[in-house]
């Protein structure tokens, strides 16, 4: 077993139990917009290869090749189907670390991260004066909106990520320290290039609250789009993020949950090759909190990080509900984040039948069900395109959070499903088919 994989027991055939490797919570990394681990796919246009990458945001949102084929995953077994997604989900990320190993490295868990770089929360001045005298770089930010200081802490050079956490948590026992780690959405992205962004403007209103990639201009996009960047050269349109805003507010020829909704988009990745982090997720989270939103969806999978996880808590004390998907890594994979925080509304997706999509991940709770596959939304340069993955099912529920105002008038419309559904699945008809 190599350090891309842990072991699980399953069911095979005939009820047997056997042992299933997969690969770790964070290779669902594979990846960015197309969607966190098989995550949401923007599904490649006719005689594209799934896995091609397009030209939207060469080299980040796009940075890890590698297909993964649909065809006939609800035939295989647990075991075949994790094998699969595991295949996949190695090769994405090895390419990922191979390709940007200046920029990204793995922690102490062996998830990946910001290279040389740490978030602590909670140091006092003797342990902050002490990382100083050991050679850690140190400089304090505040969170704006969520009344929260991260002192981000920079490795001295020639020592490893993993190596440094354990030693700022000798020096500082009293904080929590913990890698910058990378959140993806994972797939394909189709073909076409944005060529501007949505037209931004100052949002007034109450607003659907999107953290993603930047959103393109498109035809459906015709409501108010406020969009802000927190990573290196944000905000930068890309297929993703637009795709996940025209399924929450378009209104053209293709229709989201909420048609016309004003959005908040936060772009945690511009041009960053290490963008998507815990640090700008908070950050963004943030400035959401400062704008009033109530609604914010995060289409993005990831490993559990002390940071993210208190930032959405600070954020829920300001009345922000985060809507998350549960990511594509398959049922046999760990829980994935941040939908699998309690404060999180977890989201997985159904096909065209209302099946559980077979690489729909888990979380520690389902909330909702929504679409996820048998689906358009906007592509970047101005049409539609076929969708699949989990990453489109959350904006869905939370577009439809926002236009009911509560969770309970929610529940109440949600359409009856099985355990694994939830509470039932949202948005039923929300497809965008010709």
């Amino acid at each position: 077993m190599n350090h891309f994989e842990c072991e699980r027991t399953g069911k095979g055939a005939g009820g047997k139990e056997v042992e299933m490797k997969f690969a770790r919570p964070w290779i669902i990394a594979g990846l960015l917009l197309t969607a966190p681990g098989a995550e949401a796919q923007l599904l490649p246009s006719p005689g594209q290869a799934l896995g091609q990458v397009g030209g939207v945001v060469p080299n980040v949102l796009d940075r890890v090749e590698g297909a993964l084929d649909h065809t006939g995953l609800d035939r295989l077994s647990p075991v075949q189907l994790a094998d699969r997604l595991a295949a996949a989900r190695a090769a994405r990320i090895g390419d990922l670390l191979r390709r940007h190993a200046d920029s990204i490295e793995l922690d102490d868990r062996r998830e990946p991260a910001r290279r040389g770089v740490i978030l602590l929360t909670g140091a006092g001045t003797k342990s902050i004066a002490a990382l100083r005298s050991a050679g850690y770089g140190v400089e304090t930010q505040a969170v704006e909106g969520l009344d929260l200081s991260v002192t981000r802490l920079t490795v001295p050079p020639g020592q490893s990520l993993s190596r440094a956490l354990k030693a700022v948590r000798s020096l500082a026992p009293e904080a929590q320290a913990s890698a910058d780690n990378l959140y993806f959405p994972s797939g394909a992205t189709m073909a076409g290039t944005a060529t501007a962004l949505a037209e931004a403007g100052s949002v007034r209103d109450k607003a659907v609250g999107l953290i993603d990639g930047g959103v393109a201009r498109h035809p459906s996009l015709n409501g108010p789009v406020e969009q802000q960047g927190f990573a290196r050269g944000a905000p930068r349109p890309s297929a993703h993020g637009t795709a996940v805003a025209s399924l929450i507010s378009g209104n053209g020829s293709v229709r989201g949950a909420v048609p016309g909704a004003p959005l908040l988009a936060a772009d945690v990745y511009g041009d960053d090759p290490a963008g998507g982090g815990a640090f700008a997720i908070a950050r963004a989270l943030g400035w959401m909190a400062a704008r009033g939103a109530n609604v914010v969806t995060v289409s993005l999978v990831g490993p559990d990080n002390p940071l993210l996880a208190g930032a959405i808590r600070l954020a829920r004390d300001k009345g922000v509900t985060v809507v998350a998907a549960v990511g594509n890594d398959g049922p046999a994979a760990p829980p994935a984040y941040p939908a699998s925080y309690p404060d999180v509304i977890a989201v997985t997706g159904v096909d065209g039948r209302g099946r559980l999509l077979p690489e729909a991940g888990r979380a520690r709770h389902v909330d909702f069900a929504a679409p996820g596959a048998d689906m358009n939304a906007a592509r970047a340069d101005g049409g539609k395109g076929p969708v699949r993955g989990t990453s489109f099912a959350a904006p869905l529920v939370a577009g439809r959070l926002f236009a009911t105002g509560s969770l309970g008038a929610l529940q109440r419309e949600a359409k009856a499903g099985g355990k694994a559904f939830g509470k039932g699945i949202i948005c039923a008809s929300c497809r965008n088919i010709d």
